[in-house]
């Protein structure tokens, strides 16, 4: 029996009965079209890390020098508690990266997290939760701030620890309206802070506005927040190709100013937007841990709901099977056949999943901020999986049909 009659034969029979081969296929379905679409998210998220959120916060020619590595939230408590031990980011770090990388653009002293939120009150009207930053001036340098109005923070400001702050364009437009903000009088955790500029708009990343803050100098931060744990440096440098000598430059200089011996390790860390994109890639590989089990049961369930519909195919075809092993045909034409079936079955469900998978990816992009990028390889594991299942649980059914003695099939019943 030729293959293209098996498979036009094949086809015929999945024709055949429609209703009975799409709820066969539920289990397949779902479960395929589940591993498309969260694929799709996670490899669409990744990229949308590193194109947006990465180098929005750490740009490509930029690195950070923190008291914990970006990635502490994946380790043991040992380490945790090793890294607490260490000294906080301070003044006299940034003295001794200033003085190593003379040739940096900006070297700036933030706050750190977990970034303190406060309501901004102008006379009768309050904007709340917004988030403030303690920074240097050059901090302005590092972000790329372009400002509508007013000025910038200055290093005056933070010498002299003045009671003034930048605000985000959201902010200025909810607790001003049409008024001028430069000069005006705001209260901040019941401190009086005079507004000296306004940002450019940096837009929005997954939903978050990068426009509602302030800045504040980080030595009046520091009055009411107190010294951060996580108090970090940032370098921005001229280009990116510049970053890597610049660590290591900056590194050996935090290695002078604490005193460390050659034998021993760093009691600091420095990271660049990758460690950041490597971060979220961590924290994506536990999903993808998850998949193959969801996916895994799915598949086999589905699988067995294959080979139970096959071997009662094979029960109502008996007749069927007996009159063609009669006129000639062989055990392994009958297994080819029924084998063929099976496949075509499990790849159709495969085929259905892609689509809903892809479906489901498109329309979760367009109702929410989450980025879907189906990915060449989740579609063909989605295809590979559907055919591995349909030649799995197929084998048993068709062999069982190839058995099937022609005299005792055609027997009537």
């Amino acid at each position: 029996m030729r293959s293209d009659d098996v498979l036009r034969f094949a086809f015929g029979q999945l024709r055949a009965n429609l209703l009975r081969s799409f709820f066969t296929l539920l289990g397949i379905i779902v479960s395929v079209g589940f591993l498309v679409a969260v694929v799709a998210i996670i490899t669409g998220m990744n990229a949308y890390v590193k194109e947006n959120i990465a180098d929005a916060m750490v740009g490509m020619n930029t690195f950070q020098v923190r008291r914990s590595p970006v990635s502490l939230g994946l380790f043991d408590d040992e380490e945790v508690r090793r890294t607490q031990r260490w000294p906080k980011v301070g003044e006299a770090d940034v003295a001794a990266v200033r003085a190593a990388l003379p040739d940096a653009q900006a070297i700036s002293l933030q706050s750190g997290w977990p970034t303190p939120s406060s309501d901004v009150v102008w006379r009768n009207r309050t904007v709340g939760d917004v988030f403030v930053f303690g920074v240097t001036s050059e901090y302005q340098t590092v972000q790329d701030y372009r400002f509508e109005k007013g000025r910038p923070l200055s290093e005056l400001d933070v010498r002299e620890r003045r009671s003034v702050i930048v605000i985000g364009p959201d902010v200025a437009e909810q607790l001003f309206e049409d008024v001028d903000p430069i000069g005006r009088e705001v209260r901040v955790q019941g401190r009086r802070f005079e507004v000296v500029g306004v940002t450019g708009r940096k837009g929005r990343v997954l939903g978050q506005s990068f426009d509602a803050f302030m800045l504040m100098p980080i030595s009046a931060f520091e009055t009411i927040w107190g010294r951060r744990a996580t108090t970090t440096i940032s370098v921005k440098l001229a280009e990116a190709e510049e970053v890597g000598p610049a660590m290591l430059r900056a590194e050996e200089a935090m290695r002078l100013s604490r005193g460390l011996r050659p034998a021993e390790e760093n009691n600091f860390s420095l990271s660049t937007s990758d460690a950041l994109v490597d971060f979220w890639r961590q924290l994506t590989q536990v999903l993808f841990a998850v998949i193959p089990a969801v996916v895994g049961i799915g598949i086999v369930v589905g699988g067995i709901v294959i080979m139970n519909i096959m071997l009662m195919s094979v029960s109502e075809r008996t007749h069927e099977i007996g009159i063609r092993k009669a006129l000639g045909a062989t055990a392994a034409d009958v297994r080819k056949q029924f084998l063929a079936e099976s496949v075509m079955l499990a790849l159709a469900g495969g085929v259905l999943g892609v689509l809903g998978g892809w479906l489901l990816a498109e329309v979760i992009s367009a109702v929410s901020p989450l980025p879907a990028r189906v990915s060449g390889w989740s579609v063909a594991l989605a295809l590979g999986l559907g055919a591995g299942v349909g030649v799995l649980f197929g084998v048993y059914p068709a062999s069982r049909a190839a058995k099937l003695d022609p005299i005792a099939a055609m027997r009537p019943d």
